[in-house]
Parts: C-alpha cells; sequence; structure tokens
C-alpha cells in the first residue's frame, strides 16, 4: 500500500542547471520524515536544455522526482501553480533552485501545521552564508509608509521581529497550506515575476486572517552573495507594487510616494558609508524613474 505523502516540494527551474543538483542534495541530506512520505516536484520553464537537465536528475536521483516540462514559461507563480496543481501532499514547501537546506526542518514544520488548522504560511530565517544571516526573510508589505517600511523590515530582520499583519515571509524558501492557497486563487499568473509574497500574503489575511508564521531557529541558505545590483529588477518590483497595489484600491500616486520614501532612506543610508558606490547610483536612478511615473498621474 503506498503511503500518502505529508510534503510535496516544489522547484520551478529556468536554465538552472548550476543550482538544481546541489539544490536537492540538501533536501534528501537534510530530509527529518521518511523518503516515503516526501514528494520533490521539479517544473521546467522551458530551459535551453530542460531534457538534458531531467536526464541528469533521472540519473542521479532515479525515479524518485516527479519531472514536469512546463508547455510555456510563465513567470515564476504560473510554473510553481503547475507543481502545486500536481502535488499529492496538503503541505507544500516552495524552494528557489539557488536555495540549500542546511539543517532538518522538514518535520517542525510540518508539526506546526498539523497542530494549527489555521495556520496557511511558516517561514524560516534566511541566511547568505552558513554564518552570516539575510536581511530578507520577511519583509513589510509595500502599502506601509515607505520610511517606516524601510525602518521595521531592517529592524525586523536584524532581531526576527516579525509581525503577520504587516509582514510578508519571503519566497524563496516557505511552506504554505495547499487547500487554502487554492481557495484564494494560487499564484497571481498575470504577474510574470517578483512581488508574488506580499500579494498572496494580502489574498490569504484577508480571507483566512493572520495565521502566518516565523521560526527564527530553522535556517536555510539563499546564495546571493555576490549578485550585482540590477536597476531592471528594482524598477520591476516598484511596477509590480504599484499594479498589484491599486488592484487592491490602493491608489496609485500613493504606492509611489511609498516607494520613493524607500528609496530616499535607502540612498541616505547608502551616503553615511562616505562613498558612491554602485548600489548609491542604481538607487539615485530608480529614485529619479519613480519621480518621473508620479510627474505623469
Amino acid at each position: 500500500m503506498k503511503v500518502k505523502s505529508r510534503l510535496s516540494i516544489v522547484i520551478v527551474t529556468y536554465n538552472s542547471e548550476d543550482d538544481i543538483y546541489d539544490c536537492i542534495n540538501s533536501i534528501y541530506e537534510h530530509a527529518d520524515i521518511p523518503k516515503e512520505e516526501l514528494e520533490v516536484i521539479i517544473v521546467d520553464n522551458c530551459s535551453q536544455d530542460g531534457e538534458g537537465m531531467f536526464q541528469q536528475l533521472k540519473k542521479r536521483f532515479g525515479e524518485s522526482l516527479v519531472l514536469i516540462s512546463n508547455d510555456k514559461n510563465g513567470g515564476y507563480g504560473q510554473g510553481n501553480n503547475v507543481g502545486i496543481r500536481r502535488a499529492s501532499a496538503p503541505i507544500i514547501m516552495i524552494m528557489n533552485p539557488d536555495v540549500r537546506l542546511m539543517e532538518p526542518v522538514m518535520q517542525t514544520a510540518l508539526s506546526a501545521f498539523e497542530t494549527d488548522e489555521k495556520l496557511s504560511i511558516y517561514g524560516m530565517k534566511m541566511m547568505q552564508t552558513p554564518t552570516k544571516p539575510s536581511n530578507n526573510s520577511f519583509a513589510c508589505t509595500y502599502m506601509m509608509n515607505g520610511y517606516l517600511f524601510t525602518l521595521l523590515s531592517s529592524l525586523g530582520n536584524k532581531f526576527d521581529w516579525f509581525m503577520p499583519q504587516w509582514m510578508y515571509i519571503s519566497g524563496a524558501c516557505f511552506f504554505l497550506r495547499k487547500s487554502m492557497f487554492e481557495e484564494i486563487g494560487m499564484f497571481d499568473e498575470s504577474v510574470f515575476l517578483y512581488g508574488e509574497e506580499e500579494d498572496i500574503h494580502y489574498r490569504l489575511r484577508k480571507m483566512f486572517g493572520c495565521h502566518f508564521k516565523y521560526n527564527k531557529r530553522l535556517h536555510y541558505l539563499h546564495l546571493t552573495m555576490g549578485r550585482e545590483p540590477s536597476f531592471k529588477y528594482e524598477k520591476t518590483k516598484v511596477d509590480v507594487a504599484v499594479d498589484h497595489a491599486e488592484r487592491k484600491g490602493y491608489p496609485r500616486k500613493k504606492m509611489l510616494r511609498n516607494r520613493l520614501q524607500n528609496t530616499n532612506f535607502l540612498l541616505f543610508r547608502e551616503s553615511l558609508k562616505g562613498c558612491h558606490s554602485k548600489q548609491y547610483e542604481l538607487l539615485s536612478q530608480l529614485r529619479e524613474y519613480i519621480k518621473r511615473q508620479m510627474d505623469v498621474l
């Protein structure tokens, strides 16, 4: 008799050959539930050599993985929705290919969901290196005043102060309850990339209340050290935040003002370092972009 899965892990790949093998190794290395209770689903979003990657995955991990070739690259949310629909477990773990588990986390998270039937999202502490915490384990909702957003997000991550009503868990690696996620309509597939966590936080909170948990004692590694700052990335995050907020009835100009306040705060912080870094130049460029968007309203 086949054992029912307790946890399905969904990983969306796109040209992720440099990451995916170590990612899956870390899953099995730190799995603290029986292998038959664990389902690992890989959804490939039309990589250049997705077939070759799948062949390597089969060679290394046998038939233990569920491999899905997406029929299009519909973005982060759409790819995850494909994996979640295929998942057989009641609890889903969303995981980026550039994430590595550092320790056993599954049993603790599953116990939290089994103990609290209202729990919808469960997050953990993100690390940049095994000893250096990230400042992105969670962040404040975009609809918060921009200065307060920056201050609370920074202090919250530094001291592990998580406020479920006002803060959303990072989308790099987190657990969710499948039934609740399906009820809110899953990821918004009209958005290709970025802003998904804030959006699902809003919809889950609106329908089920603030039943989100952050466990500072569980850690995972997100390999973001050394990544160059990108204006395109920051600009897209602003555009998505404005679009999402407008759909929720939050004025476009007010959201742009929040993002401008956030950018001004970050610029001030960079200026205290005494030199104009790449980050300073990027933020200056972003500030001018936001001002132009406000001027046309």
